[in-house]
């Protein structure tokens, strides 16, 4: 499958060969490819060209990707941008720092070339199917949201939330596939300072979970990142805090 005309791809990463590599195939899969081989250039070139996502390493010189992810979703014109983080470092800690600043994915290297270009595509489609379905509504999977009636509905049936419970679910479903910890939800959903009772979310989202039913099953735990609402209710057993 060829990528829709005129998807840009910027890719960072200060090794000329993978950058190459990466390159390389993107454009033959369709899509329109820039590079920056550091984080000036990089951030630049997205507040610049915008692209639809950012092939991201980590280890790079002066500014790391880890702090290029952060200002990234910082910024208003480019913290909707997809990122997925390409990597040496393959231990868990990394992937989760990585998940939990706001990326969309994670692939170590090395890395299979077509892989890649399958992960681009796949959360290019997922960003580009936003939930809000009409004036006020979302909508993901089974579960409908009325943001200007206050009211959740799964397979059009009315459920009871209290006030933080749907601003819980509103914050998950306008933020649909990306991973939101903890200290995220507070600021969003109590706006609370992030270092303060933790728990509290996954409390919420155990509570939440049981109203919306087998629909809850879309709310996935992400260990030691937090939480992301799936497009569809998952398949498989249910993933506590």
């Amino acid at each position: 499958m060829t990528a829709p005309q005129g998807q840009r791809v910027l890719v960072v990463d200060d090794e000329p060969d993978i950058t190459a590599l990466v390159a390389y195939h993107l454009a033959k899969d369709g899509y329109r490819v820039s590079t920056a081989s550091n984080g000036r250039d990089a951030l630049r070139a997205a507040r610049e060209e915008r692209p639809d996502l950012v092939v991201l390493d980590l280890m790079l010189p002066s500014v790391s990707g880890y702090d290029i992810l952060t200002e990234l979703r910082r910024q208003d014109e480019t913290r909707d941008i997809g990122v997925i983080v390409l990597t040496a470092r393959k231990e868990e800690p990394d992937r989760i720092k990585g998940l939990s600043l706001g990326a969309d994915d994670y692939l170590p290297k090395p890395f299979s070339p077509q892989e890649l270009v399958l992960r681009v595509g796949a959360v290019l489609r997922r960003l580009a199917a936003p939930p809000v379905a009409s004036g006020g509504l979302l909508s993901a999977g089974p579960i409908t949201l009325d943001r200007t009636a206050h009211q959740v509905a799964v397979q059009g049936e009315e459920v009871e939330l209290t006030a933080i419970e749907f601003r819980l679910l509103r914050t998950l479903m306008e933020r649909q596939g990306r991973v939101q910890s903890r200290a995220q939800l507070l600021e969003t959903v109590w706006q609370a300072q992030p270092d303060i009772q933790t728990r509290t979310v996954d409390m919420h989202v155990q509570r939440l979970r049981h109203k919306l039913g087998k629909a809850g099953d879309s709310i996935e735990t992400v260990r030691g990142a937090g939480y992301r609402l799936r497009t569809a209710p998952a398949t498989t057993t249910r993933k506590r805090p």
